[in-house]
């Protein structure tokens, strides 16, 4: 129940040629305290509820509890939701051993796209892409529950 991962700006939509899958993700937040976070999250046809806990000191692991729940259900709690809807499409790009997970943000985020891969330790090596940029794990703004009241054309 513990998530590693790192996080990285995307310098160019290159990613685009290399992804195996594709989804549309609407998301909204019931508490976005920096302490735990509550998310529910609207993934093509599946939804989850998704809790999230602090941060460790590098930035790179947290607790994180995920349950698959009811769509219908989930679209009813999103109306419950602080404000700020996070609309993205999530593109799964393999590289060697390693899965990125790359984030085009829509709406108020537009503009934005981040790339995360998940790892079984802190000090696990990967292959960077070349369309890799900027690392940003730990920097809270660009945090999805932060997107959400700070979005980046606000910026």
């Amino acid at each position: 129940m513990v998530e590693i991962e790192r996080k990285f700006l995307v310098k160019n939509e290159d990613f685009k040629a290399e992804f195996y899958q594709k989804n549309r993700i609407t998301q909204g937040f019931l508490n976005t305290d920096p302490l735990r976070t509550v998310r529910i999250r609207i993934k093509d046809e599946t939804a989850f509820l998704t809790v999230k806990g602090k941060n460790n000191e590098a930035g790179l692991s947290r607790f994180e509890w995920e349950k698959e729940i009811d769509k219908t259900e989930a679209e009813a709690l999103l109306k419950l939701c602080e404000p700020g809807m996070i609309d993205k499409a999530r593109f799964l790009v393999k590289s060697a051993s390693h899965i990125f997970e790359v984030d085009e943000f829509y709406g108020e985020n537009e503009g934005l796209i981040v790339a995360e891969v998940e790892l079984a330790s802190e000090t696990e090596n990967f292959e960077k892409p070349k369309w890799l940029g900027q690392e940003v794990t730990g920097d809270p703004k660009y945090y999805n529950s932060q997107l959400s009241k700070n979005p980046y054309k606000s910026w």
